[in-house]
């Protein structure tokens, strides 16, 4: 059998599916950096606002117990009771919602106390993207003692 058109149908062309094609491969060539840039921004913030939000548990721990978690506590210390000396006897915890063990790259937040940044204080970071200390753009660490753009 065989099918006729009529007239005033129209179906586009292989030529014109070609040129649609190029077009959106060029958009997705453009636009995905873009995407990804901002997707690596978001990342970056919420390491910021983790340790915002670590930090405070920790000041909330401090004032309760009379000193941070050592190094070897750890973070863990927020949500459980430190069973590695010195065991606090005022822990009313726990001091977090929900455990925050991983940064937004999937790496474990470094805490050390007495810090090395903070002699007073703790240091807390993220190694960023990288997981390695340093690195510059994406792979910037983000720290409780440096300032975000």
């Amino acid at each position: 059998m065989l099918k006729i058109c009529r007239k005033g149908t129209s179906a586009f062309s292989l030529v014109q599916l070609l040129i649609i094609i190029t077009v959106l491969v060029i958009l997705a060539g453009v636009g995905a950096p873009r995407l990804l840039k901002q997707q690596e921004k978001g990342r970056r913030t919420q390491a910021s606002n983790d340790i915002d939000e670590l930090g405070l548990a920790l000041d909330i721990y401090a004032n309760n117990t009379g000193a941070y978690p050592s190094t070897e506590q750890g973070l863990k210390a927020l949500w459980e009771k430190p069973i590695i000396a010195p065991i606090p006897s005022k822990w009313i915890g726990p001091y977090l919602d929900k455990p925050i063990l991983e940064d937004p790259w999937g790496n474990g937040y470094v805490y050390i106390y007495p810090g090395r940044n903070n002699e007073f204080d703790y240091d807390l970071l993220s190694y960023g993207r990288d997981g390695f200390a340093g690195g510059e753009g994406d792979n910037e660490d983000t720290a409780n003692w440096t300032e975000e753009d």
